[in-house]
Order: C-alpha cells, then sequence, then structure tokens
C-alpha cells in the first residue's frame, strides 16, 4: 500500500475516533450537567465530532453516516452562530 495512502488512513481513523469521542463526551457532559446543553462547550464538540465522523464515513462510503453527521453539523454551527450574533 502506497505510504501517502496510509497516512492519509490513519490521520481519517484518528479523526472519526475523535469524532465519536466528542459527541459522547457532550452528551455525558450535558447528562450528568457539567455543562449546559445550551453552552459553548457543548456545541463545539458536537460539531467537531461531527466533523471527524464525516471525515471516516465519507472516505469509507458509509452515506448514511455523511448525513446524519452534516446535519448534526449545521445544527451545533446554527447554535454556536446564535452567541456570536
Amino acid at each position: 500500500m502506497d505510504k501517502t495512502i496510509s497516512t492519509k488512513m490513519r490521520f481519517a481513523e484518528v479523526g472519526g475516533w475523535y469524532g465519536a469521542g466528542a459527541i459522547v463526551l457532550a452528551y455525558a457532559l450535558v447528562s450528568f450537567k457539567a455543562v449546559p446543553s445550551d453552552g459553548v462547550v457543548y456545541q463545539l464538540l458536537n460539531l467537531t465530532g461531527a466533523i471527524g465522523i464525516i471525515v471516516i464515513s465519507a472516505i469509507k462510503g458509509v452515506r448514511q453516516s455523511v448525513a446524519l453527521n452534516i446535519v448534526w453539523l449545521v445544527i451545533a454551527a446554527v447554535a454556536l452562530a446564535n452567541f456570536i450574533i
């Protein structure tokens, strides 16, 4: 296997695992009232987590996961935009 492809795939795998972990961490933090559900930390974890899962899902061709996480990303981005506006 080409070393470049292998390095890209490893990067995507790490991104995917980060994404899964970030979304679960966000859920846990809100569930245990460690952060508010309308807070920046929660939304950033959801946004970056969705990006990580989109990357690995797109590479592996899992369209359902890509679609779901695009929606997840848009929701988080709009929620974050409300902090700025």
